[in-house]
């Protein structure tokens, strides 16, 4: 069944699946878009480029640290700078929010690329 599949760039698993564009692994949880398919910079999707506040070129999967302390609706604290954010997914987002993550006790939320730095 996953002749054709890579295993898992993380954790070397075999037990790895297409869901939609993007490889995932069962094992570990990590998301990554093929080698092949399109070219070799996954940021480039479309010819898009990422980057971070500082400059860097962002890619999915990344780490970033918030720069900046960011109010959040519905919550009496807002998220820290220096917040940790691991495994971005970018997307073409509303109102210049690209960056699609999950941020512990918050949840699932979508930042601007321009408050975030490359860990």
């Amino acid at each position: 069944m996953n002749e054709n599949l890579p295993p898992c760039p993380r954790c070397s698993s075999e037990y790895t699946y297409a869901m939609d564009a993007l490889m995932v692994c069962p094992e570990c949880g990590n998301e990554w878009a093929p080698a092949g398919g399109e070219g070799s910079d996954g940021a480039a999707a479309g010819g898009r480029v990422v980057k971070d506040a500082v400059g860097n070129v962002l890619s999915d999967g990344d780490t970033v640290t918030v720069v900046k302390a960011l109010k959040v609706k519905g919550s009496p604290s807002g998220i820290k700078a220096g917040t940790k954010v691991r495994n971005i997914r970018l997307v073409d987002g509303v109102d210049g929010h690209d960056i699609d993550c999950r941020i512990d006790g918050f949840g699932p939320m979508q930042l601007k690329s321009s408050v975030v730095k490359k860990a």
